[in-house]
């Protein structure tokens, strides 16, 4: 089960892109990061309750963390510090899946990283604007668009199709009466009526997941910052596969 989330959680291009900033973090098989601690490895407050030790967690649960670092290159905070409760974090992951990285609808990979961050952005959660635009920047290939979106998504390089999806999901976010109006919008771009739902319950989700980092005061890892910003030099993966 950790492996089939793990490879829907982290999948090409984003794997390579996160193994690429694997100096200094540990690997498979290594003890999971800032156990014990509401601190990271680095030092930096991630939460303000405690992250529970390793060898106190269900064997699932650090089976997943450590696939998903091992695969990734370093261990998303949102990982340690929902780890304080077990049940309520395999709740969560499951639902994560099921929402952003279902093969189903019509809104891509990108589309669902670009909700997150324009809905996140209004419920003012540090988190998952910077993880979730890192997100976006790769799936995407622009570096600059999600930027765009935190400062004003009304004023962003946006097309018809995603301005149109995203009104769908502040009104959502703001908690507006929804009406005939915002599916018939969704519709002329495209959308049908499972997508409205599709963007409506990220919209939903991360509302939820916001107000748990705020809570906790969860901090984002310093490798989100640089994510996808500046293209990966494919010679020197060539070369390196060549050792």
């Amino acid at each position: 089960m950790a492996s089939n989330l793990v490879s829907r959680l982290f999948r090409p291009p984003l794997l390579t892109q996160l193994a690429s900033l694997r100096s200094g973090c540990l690997l498979r098989g290594q003890a999971v990061v800032a156990a014990g601690t509401r601190h990271s490895s680095s030092g930096e407050k991630i939460s303000r309750y405690p992250v529970p030790y390793k060898k106190d967690l269900p064997y699932d649960i650090v089976e997943l963390m450590e696939e998903v670092e091992s695969k990734g290159g370093f261990l998303p905070n949102v990982f340690k510090v929902l780890s304080h409760r077990p049940a309520e974090f395999r709740a969560f992951f499951a639902y994560y899946n099921e929402l952003m990285n279902k093969e189903t609808g019509r809104l891509t990979k990108a589309d669902r990283e670009l909700i997150v961050v324009a809905t996140s952005i209004h419920n003012k959660c540090l988190y998952c604007v910077v993880s979730h635009s890192a997100l976006h920047r790769i799936y995407s290939k622009k570096p600059t668009l999600s930027d765009q979106v935190i400062v004003n998504y009304e004023n962003a390089d946006l097309a018809p199709r995603e301005r149109t999806m995203l009104d769908f999901a502040m009104a959502v976010c703001r908690c507006d009466t929804i009406t005939e109006k915002h599916f018939q919008s969704l519709e002329e771009v495209g959308f049908d009526r499972e997508d409205a739902w599709d963007i409506a319950a990220i919209a939903a989700f991360f509302a939820l997941s916001n107000r748990l980092a705020h809570l906790t005061d969860m901090r984002p890892n310093q490798e989100f910052f640089n994510m996808g910003r500046v293209p990966r030099d494919k010679s020197k993966d060539k070369a390196g596969d060549g050792k």
